[in-house]
Order: C-alpha cells, then structure tokens, then sequence
C-alpha cells in the first residue's frame, strides 16, 4: 500500500500497513445517546465511513468496532430531568443515531458494542492495573494512579494531547477517596437511585475511559491498527485510554485518527451555545445524499464551518455530479483515476478526491456534446466508482430506497414527459421550432431539465 495516515500521536504522516497482512482493525469512539444527533455527532461517522470504504476498496477486510456509551452522568440527569428510566431515554437516542447513521448512508459497524455488556471485561482490566501498581480502591471505587504510571518506566502520559501532567484537570467532580486530582475514575462506587453492578470492591457503575480499552480489546486483541474519533477526544479521554492500556501492559492502537469539529459562527457546535443544528432539521433544506456529501466534503482533519450557503452549494455540487450520470442508460462501477488514489492515500483528502471526481464530471459532459459516447461512459463509470468509495454514488439502492414511495408517482410523471418530449421531437424533424420550444419552456418551468443527447432527449428533475 502507499496510504499515508497523520497519526496524531506521533504528530506525523505515517506509511499505514496492518499489523496483520490482509486486515485492518479499527475502534471508533462512537455516540452517548442522550439527545437527538446533530452534524456534529455525524461528521466523525461519515469520516471515518470513508476511511472504512478506501481500506476495503483495497481489498482488506475491517473489522469495524463502534461503541455505545450508554451509562454516563449526561445520561443518567438527563433521564432524570425528564423523570424517565435511564435505560428507556439511552435506547431512544441510540435509535435516533442508528436512523442518523442510516439515513446518510454510513454502513453499519462490524458490531456496535454497549458499555453496560462489559462489566466483566471492565472487572478483569482493574484488577490487571491493580495487580500492576497503577489502580486502587477507595470507598468503593477504583481510580487510576497518574503519580504512579507517570513515574514508571515506558510512561508517555501527555503526549496525545500535549499537556502538562500537572496542568491536567480530569473534570470528576462527584468522585471520593481519590489521592490526587490527576487521577482518574475507573469505576465509580454505587449512589441512591442509580443504576450499578457488582464487581470485588462493591456495586457501581463504569468510568468512561476504561469501557473503550475493555471493549476494543475484547474485540481487536492486544494490538490493533487505528483509534479514531472527534478532536475533542483527544484529552481527557483518548489520553487516558492509552494511559490505563499501556499501564496494563497493551500495546493498543497503532494510529490515532481525529476528524476535527463543526463550527458555526467560529464556535464547536454543542447544546451549551444553543446552536445544535439536528440531522432531521437539516434534512428540510436538502437530501440524505446532499448532507452526506457535504459533511464529508472538507479535509476530516479540518473545521468544517456550518452555514446555510455552504449546504445548499455543496448540495449543487452533488446535484452536478447526479445529472451527469442520469444521461446514461446504465452506468456499471467502473475504475477510479489515478489521482483520486493519490487523494485518498495522501491521509483521505477528500476535497482532492472530489476536485478529480468533478473534473471526470466535465470531460464527461464535453464528450457527450461532442457525441463521444465511449468515452463518456468510461467516464461515468469512474464517476460513479469514486462517489461509490466516498459514500454518495447518486446510484446506489441507498437513495432509491429513501425515493421508494414515490417511484408510482415518478412512473407516471414519466409516462407523462414522455408524451412532451415525443411532441417535441415531432416537431423539430417538422423545423416548427416555435412548438419545440413551448413545449421545453413548459417543462422547465414545471422544474424539469431536457437535454439533448446522440440517444434522444433525456430528462430530470430540477
């Protein structure tokens, strides 16, 4: 392979090869469902599909891990502000992220793993890191021992994120018993009314990092090829992943991948600026497909700036693409160009990927004017070979199916334009121009697009 991944650990583009020939094992930190997912949720899902799509578009199997943190402090006030069970509110915001995920196309994980299922495997991982020195008891909960991991031999806490051990604020603020504040909760001692489960040191309730470290190595092993996740992720959590792995004598990941934020108006999106923008309400304004292109349009390293002209001119951009290949009879997948693979392995650049897919869209189209039909379609065929790895091939069964309810209605509207365009045929072998021309004006301005082709007239929604 010649992918190069920037692997935020090292602060470096890395040569990417599996750790093992053939496969690529990947853990994405995925949602706490505990309202309804806004862009920002689904930029890091769509980023990391694409990432997923590249590796098996090179004929390695992934192994696709994505988590549910579904006990957490947001949770559980959430569900009480709302005098609901905890397990009744999570359920129904992880079936509003499935929907989400869905309905802008992202293929569903290889297993989506819940926190609450790995009590077991959480118990076995505190006892390594107590055995090892690096954990302790106190009043029912056990936390992580920075002083002491810090001190150890192969320590590297703080090089994620950057900071300064002693700058570190870990953010527990309902926590007892812990010997400093740099350490961290790995498992929080049972209070009134809250859910817990038992382990050797009393009833409670999972940290937040230990889950991910239990969960990924349950499934990917010791070692495995890439941790991805949101910028902010980075610390406290990321770095406390690594921290009690490595401390448990994991190698852990091997790349660490971070897909930066969604800004509006220059601030992170989050419910605490009031400037949440939900997936449904976006989908007023433009299709599944059109928002997918567009969260997935930007560097995923890079601020993807929200604003409603940036939507509906990425929406345009798709549309181009979907136009060009709705002047085909049938276009089958065919091969992409040489420099979207060097897009893609350049760390996923996505802009430049789409750059090469919109150039194949416009020598496409100046070979249909010109009636270079073979071309054309070798060109369609690409087109819809690159969209397909980027996750909106205008194509797939993905949109139709969304479409399906009104496949009855577009049948007929067709049988109907039909007719027009026959009429209208007739007339231009006849040179009354006058009546060719009234009938494409009245199917324009009925928000229908004619173009003429070697096949005949085809045409389009608006």
């Amino acid at each position: 392979m010649n992918l190069r991944i920037y692997d935020t650990a090292t602060r470096s583009l890395r040569d990417f090869e599996p750790i093992r020939p053939g496969h690529v094992s990947i853990y994405l930190c995925g949602a706490t469902p505990q309202a309804k997912p806004h862009i920002g949720h689904l930029r890091s899902g769509v980023a990391f599909d694409i990432v997923r799509r590249w590796l098996s578009a090179q004929g390695l199997d992934v192994a696709f891990v994505r988590n549910v943190t579904d006990i957490d402090d947001k949770i559980l006030n959430k569900a009480a502000e709302h005098n609901r069970p905890w397990w009744e509110w999570v359920s129904t915001y992880e079936r509003e992220f499935t929907k989400a995920y869905n309905t802008l196309g992202v293929l569903p994980p290889s297993v989506e793993p819940r926190a609450t299922g790995f009590v077991t495997q959480m118990v076995d991982y505190m006892q390594r890191l107590i055995d090892r020195g690096f954990a302790y008891e106190a009043e029912g909960s056990v936390y992580f021992d920075v002083a002491a991991w810090v001190n150890a031999e192969g320590s590297d806490y703080g090089s994620l994120s950057g900071n300064r051990v002693e700058e570190m604020e870990q953010g527990e603020t309902d926590v007892v018993g812990k010997r400093s504040p740099q350490d961290f909760a790995l498992w929080k001692a049972a209070k009134p009314g809250e859910p817990s489960w038992p382990t050797p040191w009393g009833e409670g309730r999972p940290g937040w990092h230990l889950e991910c470290s239990a969960m990924s190595t349950y499934y990917l092993g010791s070692s495995f090829d890439i941790h991805g996740g949101g910028l902010d992720l980075q610390f406290p959590h990321h770095e406390n992943e690594i921290a009690q792995s490595h401390a448990a004598g994991d190698d852990f990941a091997n790349f660490w991948m971070h897909n930066h934020w969604v800004t509006m108006a220059g601030e992170k999106m989050s419910k605490s600026l009031g400037n949440v923008l939900a997936v449904d309400n976006l989908l007023d304004i433009v299709r599944p497909q059109e928002l997918r292109y567009y969260l997935g349009s930007a560097h995923y390293r890079s601020v993807l700036e929200y604003s409603e002209g940036a939507l509906t001119e990425a929406a345009a951009g798709y549309r181009r693409i979907e136009e060009f290949l709705a002047r085909f009879d049938n276009v089958e997948l065919g091969q992409w160009t040489e420099g979207f693979e060097k897009a893609m392995n350049d760390d996923f650049s996505v802009p430049k990927a789409l750059a090469e897919i919109h150039v194949a869209v416009r020598e496409g189209n100046k070979a249909l004017s010109a009636s270079d039909e073979q071309t054309a379609q070798k060109l369609a065929e690409s087109v819809r070979r690159m969209a397909e790895i980027l996750g909106f091939d205008p194509l797939s069964n993905q949109w139709g199916a969304g479409e399906s309810d009104d496949s009855a209605a577009l049948e007929a509207l067709d049988v109907l334009v039909q007719a027009e365009l026959a009429r209208r045929a007739q007339a231009r072998a006849e040179k009354n121009w006058a009546v060719a021309d009234e009938v494409r004006d009245r199917l324009a301005k009925a928000g229908i697009t004619v173009t003429d082709s070697a096949d005949g007239a085809k045409w389009s929604l608006n």
